[in-house]
């Protein structure tokens, strides 16, 4: 909550993406009820383990009788005839009540086994939570390269318009004058709306991209935020044949680790079941005060208190449920199979993850690298065109087909860059690299 406050009085930010990231697993969303988590799972494992503690408790009972109950005595204990009765009433009118009893678990199978599995919860808790922590450093990442592919694009965009106003406005000077097709120009128009169109759209993504990193890092829409890396920048930093090399740990991973501790929660599970079938010991002592009046003179101090105290140890012993227990206990034995064989379904699915993302990052790299070549082709095909178009050479619809390739040359080098960067954290995400969690950030 102090780190929401904080954020709602700062109008402005600035951020490298490393910046962004700490910054998220500290104020986002995500991060702040996953660290709810951890603390609802310590004080869950303090609760369970509260029940093998001593217990006290007070209770104080006042009773106001308006009507008292009537009695039929034997009419003989008074000297009456055999055969009739006396009605008589017992007790004071108000009595008042003052207990406190203490009790302590002295054994409980079903106390122990529940006390491991608490552990065992926390453990899952706090394992899920560093896949949490993960998880939001790779949407980080991925809305990040998407504000920064945005204003690439409008940056892109504003230049080719520029260009292709005044090949356009070029193109028209010479159609007045007669040294050039109306359809030339006519070409050069359907580029330029076009090209207006997606830049247009390309300034309203940018604000979109925007409002979806502010929301990613727990920042209010309304606040500004500047961002310091650069696209390329980023590329170059995130291209690691390391990585790339690096030896599959799958250990490390932590759906892998997940799995693991479901494994042991099956196991508590299957050992609660059995801890049924073992007898419970508990002992207690009591203390009361009892005072009776025929008006509420309670708080006087001649009021006369009667004190009573009792001490016992309770043994439940279980002997026949009907085949219950043992139900209950196959259940339990064989969801822990169950649990198994979905471990080591898990185990291969995750291998066969990582080898997939650290294809996808090479992919990627491959990609970035072939669409740079792509784009310094394109850009000198459509230059040729230019002059070739400018010369009476090429023809318009030459010159737009050179345009509209060099365009896609450069969205798709745009695009492989973005992809670079998810690929990467993607790989990272499942190798658990960095190790992240919400205290050694």
């Amino acid at each position: 909550m102090h780190a929401q406050e904080t954020i709602q009085e700062k109008e402005n930010y600035s951020f490298s993406l490393e910046e962004a990231i700490n910054f998220a697993l500290d104020s986002s969303y995500t991060a702040i009820n996953a660290k709810r988590d951890i603390a609802a799972a310590a004080k869950q494992k303090w609760e369970t383990t509260a029940d093998g503690l001593p217990q006290i408790s007070a209770a104080v009972d006042y009773q106001n009788n308006i009507k008292r109950p009537v009695q039929l005595l034997p009419g003989e204990l008074a000297g009456g005839a055999p055969g009739t009765f006396i009605p008589v009433q017992f007790g004071t009118k108000q009595n008042l009540a003052a207990t406190a009893t203490a009790s302590q678990l002295l054994f409980d199978g079903s106390y122990i086994v529940g006390v491991r599995a608490a552990k065992t919860f926390e453990k899952y808790t706090t394992t899920n939570a560093e896949r949490t922590a993960l998880e939001i450093r790779q949407d980080v990442i991925d809305a990040y390269g998407n504000v920064l592919l945005a204003e690439e694009s409008v940056t892109i965009l504003k230049s080719n318009k520029d260009n292709l106003e005044d090949n356009l406005e070029e193109t028209r000077k010479i159609f007045e004058n007669g040294l050039q097709e109306e359809e030339s120009v006519e070409q050069l128009q359907i580029t330029f709306l076009q090209i207006s169109n997606e830049l247009n759209n390309a300034e309203r993504l940018v604000a979109i991209a925007r409002d979806a990193l502010k929301l990613t890092l727990g920042i209010p829409l309304e606040k500004e935020v500047n961002l310091i890396d650069t696209l390329k920048g980023l590329v170059e930093n995130n291209i690691s044949l390391t990585l790339l090399n690096s030896e599959i740990n799958i250990e490390e991973n932590l759906d892998y680790q997940l799995a693991q501790v479901q494994i042991e929660q099956r196991e508590h599970e299957l050992n609660l079941q059995k801890a049924q079938a073992l007898p419970t010991l508990s002992t207690f002592i009591n203390y009361g005060t009892t005072g009776n009046s025929e008006k509420f003179t309670f708080l006087n101090d001649n009021q006369q208190w009667f004190q009573s105290s009792i001490w016992g140890v309770s043994l439940n012993i279980p002997i026949f449920s009907s085949l219950k227990r043992s139900a209950q206990t196959a259940q339990a034995r064989i969801a822990l199979d169950q649990a198994q064989t979905q471990f080591e379904q898990s185990k291969e699915q995750i291998r066969l993850g990582m080898t997939r993302a650290k294809n996808d990052y090479q992919y990627a790299i491959e990609k970035y690298q072939t669409s740079q070549q792509n784009l310094a082709l394109a850009e000198r095909i459509e230059n040729k065109n230019q002059i070739k178009f400018s010369e009476g050479i090429a023809t318009s619809f030459e010159l737009r087909q050179a345009q509209t390739q060099l365009y896609d040359a450069q969205q798709e080098l745009l695009q492989s860059m973005l992809e670079v960067l998810n690929a990467k954290a993607a790989l990272e995400t499942l190798l658990n690299t960095p190790n992240l969690n919400f205290t050694n950030k």
